[in-house]
C-alpha cells in the first residue's frame, strides 16, 4: 500500500504538471499495486479479479478513441459485478441503511435523466446500464461497514465526474486530478473493506 500510495502521488503531480508520459507510467500501476496488497494478505479471488478489471478499464481510457471508452466501461462493469459478487458471500456488520437504497436510486433516475440529453446517442443505453451497476456496488459496499461504503461512495463520485465530461458539461478546475484521486481512493478503501470482512467471515483457527 505504501508503494501504491508513491504511484497514486506520482500520478497526481504528473495530472497537475501536465505531464502526459508520468500519468501514463503512474496509472497503470495503481490497481496491481493495490491487487499485490490483497493477494499478500490472503484476500477472495473476487477482489483480485474487479481490480484486475479496473486495471483493463484504466489501460482503456488512457486512450480517447469511443471503442477505447466503450472497453473501458464494459471492464469496470465486470469488476462492478466482481464486487457484487463479493458482497453477497460476504458478512457485513449490518445491512446498509434503509434510508440508502431510496437515495442512491432517487440519485440514479436524476442524474441520469439529466445527463441523457447530452450523451452521445450511441453511449446513451451504455452509460445508462453502467450507472446502474455502479450505483448498485456503492449502495451494496455500505454493507461491509463505513470503510467499503466510503470507497464505493468515492467511485461513483469519480465516474459521475467522467460521465459530466461525455455529456458536455462545464468540468470543474483539474478534473483529471479529482476523478483519480477519488477512483483511486475508492478502490483502495473497497479493497480493504473487502478483506475487513472476509476476516470477519473466515472460521475461527481451531
Amino acid at each position: 500500500m505504501a508503494a501504491f500510495a508513491v504511484a497514486l502521488l506520482a500520478d497526481l503531480g504528473s495530472l497537475v504538471a501536465g505531464a502526459e508520459t508520468g500519468h501514463r507510467i503512474a496509472k497503470p500501476l495503481l490497481m496491481p499495486l493495490i491487487a499485490a496488497f490483497v493477494l499478500v494478505r490472503g484476500g477472495p479471488r473476487l477482489l483480485v479479479a474487479a481490480l484486475a478489471f479496473g486495471w483493463a478499464g484504466d489501460v482503456f481510457l488512457l486512450s480517447g478513441a469511443e471503442t477505447a471508452f466503450l472497453l473501458g466501461m464494459g471492464s469496470f462493469a465486470l469488476g462492478h459485478l466482481c464486487y457484487l459478487a463479493l458482497f453477497a458471500r460476504l458478512r457485513g456488520p449490518a445491512a446498509p441503511p434503509v434510508w440508502s437504497g431510496p437515495l442512491y436510486g432517487v440519485a440514479l433516475v436524476t442524474v441520469v435523466a439529466l445527463l441523457w440529453p447530452g450523451l452521445p446517442a450511441e453511449l446513451r443505453i451504455p452509460v445508462a446500464g453502467y450507472a446502474v451497476l455502479l450505483t448498485v456496488t456503492a449502495w451494496r459496499s455500505a454493507a461491509l461497514g463505513p470503510v467499503a461504503g466510503t470507497g464505493g461512495a468515492l467511485f461513483l463520485v469519480s465516474d459521475l465526474i467522467i460521465a459530466t465530461g461525455v455529456a458536455d458539461w462545464p468540468q470543474p478546475p483539474g478534473s483529471d486530478f479529482w476523478i483519480m484521486l477519488l477512483y483511486s481512493a475508492g478502490q483502495g478503501l473497497l479493497a480493504l473493506g473487502v478483506l475487513a470482512a472476509a476476516r470477519r467471515a473466515a472460521p475461527p483457527d481451531s
